[in-house]
């Protein structure tokens, strides 16, 4: 979201300076891993298709204006056995919300029973009665090029990067903000804080607001790589395997050679993580847990053997939405974070948006879903 906003901001003819801990793209983050699922019928709320639809505009656009290939249109398969009926991200009846957004918005879809998901993507062993949604227009981003290609943009328009220089203080008055970092002090009209996992440390009074969790992406090997076009032409998928809130899994096509693996991940909620201290090495009895509960019953075609395994960092409130509001105590300060597991895809449009915020002080698209006032509420 912070890439996205400069970009925007320079190309509107602002000045624009950008800060960053690290040097984008890195690996420290919310933001990495190869691939992030984007889909349009967004069953976390239906404020967020403005957001997405706008977004895949906008990647096509940077495609052309970069000639890198981000946006993948594969399409994108939601399932779920009998008896999953576990909240995720905050919403109920997962799937049956997501086929009611992709009617309300007119968003090309069909409704799957278990014999036409088994027939047309064999890749998945199912235990009968699944029920799924198919959307052609979804896939999955490339999130390193994605900010790549955003940072490029915004350099080529003027905007000036700062990397790997952190920002350790800001305060604002009534004309304006003076930011401040190891190597000393900026003055700005506006801010934009896009600190994801950082954002406690941004705004120290709400810190409880903002919880961190680990999560760990993983690669399995394939069994046979002649099978591999098989899994090439896979769409992305979200899978609710039971009644637990933590019985998912999620995972994309093999995209990178026959020797590059089938990427696949879950998702937990439980144990809390501290952004400077997060554990990034993946032990192997995780691997070895993650493969024996998910993979060998329902993805026969992977091999146990695991390419490669990253942890990243997902960063929620207590509602799931994201945060994209003004300070509260700080009218030129504006908080863009807190992306709850599932903003990668909405990040073109709300870097669009905030930059709309930030000069004419409104944006085209309605934020006021992601207020902060909420939480206080």
């Amino acid at each position: 979201m912070g890439s996205a906003a400069l970009a925007h901001l320079a190309k509107s003819g602002a000045s624009v300076v950008g800060f960053d801990r690290f040097s984008p793209p890195h690996s420290f983050g919310s933001s990495h891993g190869g691939t992030r699922i984007t889909r349009l019928a967004i069953a976390e709320g239906s404020d967020y298709v403005p957001l997405v639809l706008r977004s895949h505009e906008l990647w096509r656009e940077l495609e052309g204006l970069t000639g890198m290939e981000l946006l993948t249109e594969c399409g994108g398969l939601t399932m779920a056995q009998p008896g999953a009926s576990a909240p995720l991200h905050g919403v109920d009846a997962y799937l049956d919300r997501v086929r009611s957004v992709a009617t309300e918005y007119g968003i090309e879809h069909e409704n799957l029973d278990a014999d036409e998901i088994a027939q047309r993507f064999p890749q998945f062993d199912l235990v009968g009665g699944e029920r799924g949604y198919y959307e052609p227009a979804a896939g999955f981003l490339r999130p390193e090029r994605c900010i790549a290609a955003q940072l490029q943009l915004g350099a080529q328009h003027g905007a000036t990067l700062r990397l790997d220089e952190a920002v350790t203080a800001y305060t604002g008055d009534r004309d304006g903000v003076t930011v401040t970092t190891g190597s000393g002090s900026v003055r700005a009209a506006k801010l934009i804080l896009a600190t994801g996992p950082w954002i406690g440390d941004s705004l120290p009074e709400h810190r409880d607001w903002f919880r961190v969790f680990r999560q760990v992406l993983f690669w399995f090997a394939l069994k046979d790589n002649a099978a591999y076009e098989l899994y090439r032409q896979m769409p992305i998928y979200i899978w609710e395997t039971g009644p637990g809130a933590e019985d998912l899994i999620y995972g994309f096509p093999a995209v990178d050679g026959p020797d590059g693996g089938a990427k696949l991940a879950t998702e937990q909620y439980v144990a809390t993580s501290d952004p400077e201290q997060l554990e990034r090495e993946v032990r192997p009895e995780e691997i070895e847990e993650f493969y024996e509960r998910f993979v060998r019953e329902r993805l026969p075609g992977l091999d146990r053997r695991c390419l490669k395994a990253t942890a990243c960092m997902y960063t929620v409130t207590p509602d799931s939405r994201f945060v994209i509001d003004r300070h509260p105590e700080h009218e030129n300060v504006l908080v863009v974070s807190a992306c709850s597991g599932h903003g990668f895809k909405h990040s073109a449009a709300i870097g669009e948006a905030v930059a709309q915020l930030a000069i004419n002080g409104r944006s085209d698209i309605d934020l006021s879903g992601f207020s902060l006032a909420r939480l206080t509420r």
